[in-house]
């Protein structure tokens, strides 16, 4: 224990130390930054006390212009003696000039030069150019535009950013909608997202955590409306920075925030014939004070599903042939409300507050039809009705403060608490083979997840190239799940089954973590990013029947290393990291899902958690109208979580998944994208992610001894998708993917298919839109097939999901808004630090479950 407080101790007297701070530093990160300009390289002219200052920004849209170059001359030998970039608020600082006569030259790539002359500074002066304005250059605007298709995906150091801003299927919908799109994502049909075939992944929003997400990626997409969705960042090697948890990566999700002043009230409504929406969202700001007060709902209704199950199961010398049928249905409703403050407590210091409440409410009726053939002989047929309930009440209460001492030289405090009650409970009717009643089962199952996070990050420029940054945080995690079995005739009172006793179970996870990273820029553009990341896990687990479990503590040093260079437009990223992936509520959760006795799933309270190192390579280039990106990655796992099955010893015939650390996955493989501006308004992209993996485990063999079990081979999807506007502001848009079979530890999971196109038409000056867009219209429906294996049982899994929807969007924004300064805001807590099951908490139709 000693040993860690010193290592913690450690890094932070080495992230303390700091070299003198100068100039302002210039963005670290993307392929857009300019060359050196003249005059900074040799640092040869005499210094002086004066300086110059300014922020540059775009007369039409008054935004700010990061990374304009800024040259100063000499007015007497019309030398340039110095120069700079702007930040990425278009704010610079020429420092350290001696007394003369000058004249700036501003120029950015799309605007024209704009020279300020007759500039006379004398010793010891500060000189404020204010706000100056860039037009536009309208002999280079086609150039302009087609960079600006290109930049649908932006390229930076550590990450990937698509731009969601232009969807217009995704009108109505949710954020599955505009993940679906986004390269090296992968997102099934039931809304669970993957990253490069990894579903260890931590989702954020805003760069909040929400323990919503903790517990089930794909409902808390459900709740995010997508017309709200700015930019969707894939960071593919989190920096030091960032949580050390998620092994597959982190996906930031960031909303649209407003600057203006004045009150502005947008509504978004949607209908279909599987799903409706209402969203309104409100904006006011008056000064230095700002509100946000929102609301999302979302209902779905007849979304049928089908199954069939066909397995097989060996206990000794009893094989059982297990033949099932399933038809069911599915509805829902999600809400997420949302009220937030920002104050301006001065010209550099601002504080944030938000609450965030979000509601889901599914259901899930399926009748199934079961026949148990014993050594090849009709043993008996049942059946059984089966309603199962997914509740859960989420809140995230948020405040942030940031003092931003000079440009990129800023210290900021965050504190999260974030509370999800979760209910999972399902009834079941059992009935004999002529239909009549003969029992009643219950299982009720509740979940308690509390979260506290104290957070503080700084981060200071060292001279004009390099960046320091270090910080701390503690979280405080409390999970408890009570589950009960209750059992009951045709009628009378249910009680306690005698097999399946009440059960708790209580954990308790507590984390520090320190961190130092360091940027680097060379004179060439070349940028290195490193840093180290120290986190020590605190663990107190123990359940009702069993006490203590004995799950230790551990600590975790996580380095993590970054390059990036362009080279005559094309940009190159080297990237390494280590993460680790801790099991969340549903791989711990004790309870057995039970609604279909013969295909059960149960979490696992011991697992320990997994460590993969990651390596990527990436290229991307802009050839003139076609953007093209490739990576290629490598990805090593240690105590890899997955389920796995066996048969079990007390049903006959059922097979029952528990999630455990089999050992070690590996995949290696790419991600291909490409973007073409066939016109200034037309835009076409498609792309492929394909990867080998290879996973080695254990499972139970024939003489219910240990084995290992290796399986491999190749995973590939892909897609495309079309963009189009036209004049009286119409548009158009496709979309299409394909996923295929995924491989298993003990089999393949079945592949997918899903496409939409849409149309929408903009009025009043685009106040007011009326969209349509259809999805799968050319399919009734899609089978999922999946097929699972090993010594002591086989298992073949058709679940066939009824999605052919189309629906009727409308978009109207009131009110009257002026344009305000952007200012920079007070950071929030990003909570990266817990692995989801990936999967709807519903636990999948009981007529097979959805596929593993």
């Amino acid at each position: 224990m000693k040993t860690n407080i010193y290592i913690i101790a450690i890094l932070f007297l080495i992230a303390s130390w700091q070299m003198p701070a100068q100039a302002q530093f210039p963005s670290m990160g993307g392929s857009t930054q300019p060359k050196a300009l003249p005059g900074t390289a040799g640092d040869q002219s005499p210094k002086g006390n004066a300086k110059i200052t300014g922020s540059i920004v775009d007369s039409t849209q008054a935004k700010p212009i990061e990374f304009a170059s800024i040259a100063l001359y000499n007015k007497a030998t019309g030398k340039a003696i110095d120069g700079t970039v702007a930040d990425d608020k278009g704010k610079f600082t020429l420092s350290k000039l001696v007394a003369g006569n000058y004249e700036v030259l501003i120029s950015f790539v799309g605007f024209r030069n704009k020279t300020i002359g007759n500039l006379t500074l004398t010793n010891g002066q500060s000189l404020d150019l204010g706000t100056v304005k860039l037009s536009a250059n309208t002999k280079t605007l086609d150039e302009v535009t087609v960079v600006g298709q290109a930049a649908l995906i932006e390229e930076k150091v550590d990450r990937m950013v698509y731009n969601a801003e232009k969807d217009i299927t995704a009108k109505g919908g949710d954020a599955t909608d505009i993940l679906r799109k986004v390269p090296m994502l992968t997102v099934d049909l039931d809304g669970n997202v993957s990253l490069r075939g990894s579903q260890n992944i931590r989702v954020l929003i805003n760069n909040k955590p929400s323990t919503i997400v903790a517990s089930s990626v794909a409902d808390a997409l459900k709740q995010i409306p997508a017309d709200q969705i700015k930019t969707v960042e894939v960071i593919t090697s989190p920096s030091a920075k960032y949580d050390a948890e998620g092994s597959g990566g982190i996906i930031n999700i960031i909303t649209k925030k407003n600057s203006l002043q004045g009150l502005n009230l947008n509504i978004d409504s949607g209908v279909g014939n599987r799903g409706s929406t209402l969203s309104l969202n409100g904006n006011y700001r008056k000064g230095k004070t700002g509100f946000t007060l929102g609301g999302f709902g979302r209902g779905m209704y007849n979304t049928i599903t089908k199954t069939n199950l066909d397995q097989t199961s060996r206990v000794g010398d009893v094989t059982t042939l297990t033949r099932q049928a399933g038809d069911g249905h599915m509805t829902g409703l999600f809400g997420q409300y949302n009220l937030g403050f920002d104050y301006d407590i001065a010209k550099n210091q601002s504080i944030t507050a938000g609450v965030r409440y979000g509601v889901r409410n599914m259901n899930n009726q399926q009748d199934l039809i079961t026949q148990l053939f014993t050594n090849g002989t009709l043993g008996s047929t049942s059946s059984r009705n089966v309603d199962s309930k997914n509740l859960s009440g989420t809140l995230d209460a948020n405040v942030d403060y940031l003092h931003t001492f000079k440009p990129q030289q800023e210290w900021s405090m965050s504190t999260l608490y974030s509370r999800t009650d979760l209910t999972n409970n399902f009834d079941a009717d059992l009935l004999n083979g002529t239909g009549e009643l003969t029992g009643r089962q219950r299982n009720l199952n509740s979940n308690l997840n509390q979260e506290f996070t104290f957070q503080t990050d700084y981060q200071t420029p060292i001279k004009k190239n390099q960046l320091l940054e270090f910080g701390g945080k503690a979280i405080f995690r409390e999970v408890n799940s009570d589950y009960k079995y209750l059992f009951a005739g045709p009628s009378g009172q249910f009680t306690t089954e005698v097999n399946n006793t009440l059960g708790e179970l209580t954990y308790h996870q507590n984390i520090a973590a320190a961190y130092s990273s360091y940027t680097y820029t060379t004179k060439s553009r070349y940028t290195f990013k490193g840093g180290l990341r120290y986190e020590h896990t605190f663990i107190d687990a123990s359940t009702r029947e069993g006490g203590n479990l004995g799950v230790g503590d551990y600590g975790v040093l996580v380095p993590s290393i970054n390059a990036s260079k362009t080279i005559k437009g094309t940009t190159l990223k080297l990237g390494f990291n280590r993460r680790i992936q801790r099991p969340g509520l549903q791989q711990l959760n004790p309870n057995f899902n039970a609604a279909n006795p013969q295909n059960i799933t149960i979490g696992n309270p011991s697992l320990r958690p997994e460590l993969t190192n990651n390596f990527e390579l990436g290229v991307s280039k802009t050839i003139g109208k076609t953007f093209i990106n490739a990576t290629f990655f490598g990805r090593i796992t240690n105590n890899a979580i997955t389920q796995v099955s066996q048969p079990s010893d007390t049903i006959a015939g059922a097979i029952v998944s528990m999630y455990q650390n089999i050992g070690r996955q590996h995949a290696y493989g790419t991600n291909l994208f490409t973007n073409v501006a066939v016109t200034s308004k037309i835009n076409v992209g498609v792309f492929l992610n394909a990867f080998y993996s290879s996973l080695t485990g254990q499972a139970m063999g024939l003489d219910k001894t240990s084995i290992t079990m290796t399986n491999s081979g190749m995973n590939i999807g892909g897609g495309s998708f079309v963009n189009a506007t036209f004049k009286n502001g119409w548009g158009a848009q496709a979309f299409g993917f394909m996923q295929g079979t995924q491989v298993q530890l003990q089999g393949r999971q079945g592949g997918f298919g899903f496409y939409t196109v849409g149309v929408k038409k903009e009025f009043n000056n685009k106040k007011a839109s009326l969209g349509l867009a259809a999805e799968n219209f050319l399919n009734n429906r899609f089978n999922i097939h999946t097929v699972l294996n090993s010594p002591l049982f086989s298992q073949v899994n058709d679940v066939y999901l009824y999605n052919r929807g189309v629906r009727l969007t409308f978009t109207l924004k009131i009110g009257k808004m002026t344009m305000d300064a952007p200012r920079k805001k007070a950071k929030s807590v990003n909570n990266d630090d817990v692995k989801s099951d990936g999967q709807q908490q519903s636990g999948g139709t009981p007529g097979g479950g959805q596929p593993r």
